[in-house]
């Protein structure tokens, strides 16, 4: 075995950024896939528990070990740019990406807050962003994978090879982003079956990715308003647009902002970041956003700008909330308690009135919602005490059930690892569980890959 070896563990691959800390007997630097290949094998034929290690952005423990190898794909980062597409290791990480492909005049569409995450840890949580309420979530934009298998074997599948065998066949919400489980249906590809997995089924060391043309100019906008009602109702008359994001941000979150950005008007009471590709920078399309602020009731001193340099700015406001967020929660030295919960379209106010409602009842001035409302796919974090947790744990428990209830689903976009295996059964029943069980069970017979992810 020729990966580098660390027999004390260094304490950056024993956590994620869900606050889990976790135990192992030995860290694995693999630098191609023959050695993850030799790596697996004797792990299976020794029967030792082998952990998937990304970046560490992920918020849901899977890539935290409980005992065995942590087998981390830092090294694996090749990253070649083409027309249309990009060749990338799991290693790589998203930031050099996007950037290697903005320099070629290009885009690679999926877009996660944190742009320190590796692509590996984004194809095995089918990770997504703002950008996903035009583009889709991560799954959409792989048109190949490598893969390396619990026993050794390497495979690598192209977009539409079809596995062969029959998986069975689960219902899926209907929802336009979900990351509950495997999306098992007859007749399914490879790549449709590995994205999403959460390094339970097989270790991803390579993919090919889509990319597209830049656009060539594009609006940004930061549209606040004195309130939820004005804002939500613009919501359900902008989805029409072909807006490329459409995200959402309470009162609560812009006054947590207001310390980094007080230039946020006093009298807003809710934001919509919104940005749309345009043809040029003289785009007719521009014109009709001085009417929209005007007759949806937002506020005039709404921030609008077609400068890169100002949509960088937005993006750092965007991107400020998660972070003083995460900040609140270390303070508080409590785990961090969000929720990940999408609806179908029709069922996003109710789902959010339920949020506020309960939220009010159980957590006055100590939550915030923010996040993906044109999937109606919104985060809730709660600041919960240290001390008390289960008060917290339990609300989005309830929270879970309420959205699967409404025909949703308790992971959108990040999975959910071990913090949140247990909301596996919420949304599926024990056949449909059982039936993922069996997937599993054909591809890493000695179930090494990924203990207490997903199943518990």
């Amino acid at each position: 075995m020729s990966a580098d070896k660390e027999e004390l563990v260094a304490p950056q691959y024993l956590e994620d950024a869900s606050g889990y800390r976790g135990h192992a007997e030995r860290v694995l630097i693999p630098g191609a896939a023959a050695e993850v290949a030799g790596i697996l094998q004797e792990a299976s034929e020794r029967a030792i528990p082998v952990t998937i290690a990304g970046a560490g952005t992920g918020v849901t423990g899977a890539r935290v070990p409980f005992g065995g190898w942590v087998l981390s794909l830092e090294k694996l980062n090749r990253l070649e740019v083409h027309p249309g597409y990009a060749i990338a290791g799991a290693g790589v990480l998203l930031r050099d990406l996007h950037a290697a492909a903005q320099r070629s005049g290009q885009l690679y569409p999926p877009d996660p807050t944190e742009t320190s995450a590796s692509l590996g840890g984004a194809i095995a949580t089918n990770a997504s962003g703002s950008r996903s309420f035009k583009y889709g979530a991560t799954r959409r934009w792989i048109e190949s994978l490598e893969v390396v298998f619990a026993g050794g074997a390497v495979r690598e599948f192209a977009r539409g090879q079809a596995i062969d065998f029959d998986p069975g066949a689960i219902h899926l919400p209907e929802v336009s982003k979900n990351t509950a489980g495997y999306p098992l249906r007859p007749g399914m590809d490879w790549v449709d079956l590995m994205v999403g997995s959460d390094g339970t089924l097989g270790v991803v060391t390579e993919a090919r990715v889509r990319l597209l043309p830049a656009p060539a100019a594009a609006l940004s906008g930061v549209i606040f308003f004195p309130g939820d009602g004005p804002a939500l109702d613009a919501v359900d008359g902008w989805r029409g647009l072909g807006l490329t994001m459409l995200e959402y941000m309470d009162r609560a979150s812009l006054e947590m902002l207001r310390a980094r950005f007080p230039e946020i008007p006093a009298a807003a009471g809710a934001a919509l970041i919104v940005e749309q590709a345009l043809a040029s920078q003289e785009d007719p399309a521009i014109d009709g956003w001085l009417e929209r602020v005007e007759t949806s009731g937002a506020l005039e001193d709404s921030w609008f700008t077609l400068s890169n340099a100002d949509r960088e700015r937005f993006r750092r406001f965007r991107h400020a909330l998660p972070e003083l967020v995460n900040d609140t929660v270390r303070r508080n030295g409590a785990l961090k308690m969000n929720s990940d919960y999408a609806v179908p379209v029709a069922r996003n106010r109710e789902m959010l009135a339920f949020y506020r409602e309960r939220l009010e009842r159980e957590f006055p001035g100590r939550y915030v919602i923010f996040g993906h409302i044109g999937d109606a796919h919104v985060h809730v974090n709660i600041f919960s005490d240290a001390a008390d947790p289960r008060r917290a744990t339990d609300l989005l428990e309830e929270m879970a059930r309420k959205a699967v209830a409404l025909g949703g689903t308790v992971s959108a976009e990040h999975g959910l690892g071990k913090r949140k295996a247990h909301l596996l059964k919420l949304q599926y029943g024990a056949e449909e569980i059982e039936t993922m069980r069996a997937v599993k069970r054909r591809l890493d017979p000695a179930g090494i890959l990924g203990q207490g992810t997903l199943f518990g």
